[in-house]
């Protein structure tokens, strides 16, 4: 293993307090164990709060995204394991408002069973929560089982959409309204080249061949749809962009947001030769393309790979897309 650290087991507490150095204005650590980030003028009287929570290890998903215009507030886990039940109460806790709080999160076991109970915690304290999963990664489940798939890069768009829909102090039920249009809209589809390594554990998760690639692995190293032999770029992004087309209702005329992401160790130059691909396919196809996003949204620590996410937009989703939005991570104006 080689990694700039220091002992492994500190790895996520140093971590943070070098975020909470690096942006005091913007974020703090609030909890018992300062394993929950907020923003820095949290809680916003009359606004619904989002909070969202994850395990480490894929920056800027999940504390990343908490700012203006997107999350309010973040609980975190350590290296690829879901936050605890203390620590998702302690972040909705300094993120209420009076207007309730929206959990969004990706679908996963262990997260969907601790922030359910943390949920259930706050509303005995008086704070209403809704709940929504991010289930983007159409590799994970086939079409008519999406609530059984894995939520990827794709919640970028849901902590988009719904964060700005947040900061207009829409009521919660129109938060949450949006934040399922948003995961409605939005397929993801990855691939991998090599695997990572979690500090704790000191080994690699998985085993890929120096000129192999698995198409559809997920952010953690689960399995994929195919392994084989590492194709061109071309070939690579078709077959991912094509998969996810096939899953989804696009027409000529209709208008999508392209994200092309890195997932830890894939150069910027690859991932625009990705996005190439990406824009003659869908224009091939007349579908236009509105915000295209290309850089590291989702990662999965050193892993190298890629993923793309589309999601379709009509005026509502569009509008709210534009909305400035500011995280330490991520700038939008």
């Amino acid at each position: 293993m080689k990694k700039i650290i220091n002992d492994p087991f500190a790895f996520v507490d140093e971590m943070l307090e070098g975020i909470i150095l690096a942006h005091p204005d913007k974020l703090r650590l609030v909890g018992a164990d300062r394993r929950a980030v907020v923003r820095a003028d949290a809680p916003i009287k009359g606004k619904v709060g989002i909070a969202t929570g994850g395990g480490s290890g894929h920056l800027p998903v999940f504390m990343g995204y908490v700012g203006k215009g997107f999350a309010d507030g973040c609980s975190i886990g350590n290296v690829f394991s879901s936050p605890t039940v203390e620590q998702m109460l302690a972040a909705t806790q300094a993120i209420d408002g009076g207007a309730g709080v929206l959990y969004l999160f990706g679908n996963y076991q262990g997260d969907v069973l601790n922030f359910g109970m943390a949920a259930e915690m706050a509303d005995a304290e008086g704070i209403k929560i809704e709940t929504v999963l991010a289930a983007d990664d159409v590799a994970s489940a086939p079409k008519g089982q999406e609530a059984k798939r894995r939520g990827v890069a794709g919640i970028f768009y849901a902590y988009k959409l719904a964060g700005a829909k947040a900061e207009t102090k829409a009521p919660l039920a129109e938060v949450k309204r949006v934040a399922e249009k948003a995961v409605a809209a939005t397929r993801s589809m990855g691939v991998a080249l090599s695997p990572c390594t979690v500090p704790a554990a000191g080994r690699p998760t998985f085993t890929l061949g120096e000129d192999e690639m698995e198409i559809g692995m997920g952010i953690h190293g689960e399995p994929g749809v195919r392994r084989g032999k590492l194709e061109p770029a071309d070939k690579i992004t078709t077959n991912l962009t094509e998969t996810i087309l096939a899953d989804m209702d696009l027409a000529k005329g209709d208008e999508v947001s392209v994200l092309i992401n890195g997932l830890g160790a894939t150069p910027k130059e690859e991932l625009y030769v990705m996005y190439r691909q990406v824009h003659k396919i869908l224009s091939g196809r007349g579908v236009k393309i509105h915000r295209p996003y290309i850089g590291e949204y989702a990662t999965s620590m050193e892993m190298a790979g890629a993923s793309v996410s589309l999601c379709k937009l009509d005026g509502e989703l569009k509008a709210l897309l534009d909305a400035p939005a500011s995280t330490p991570f991520v700038v939008q104006v």
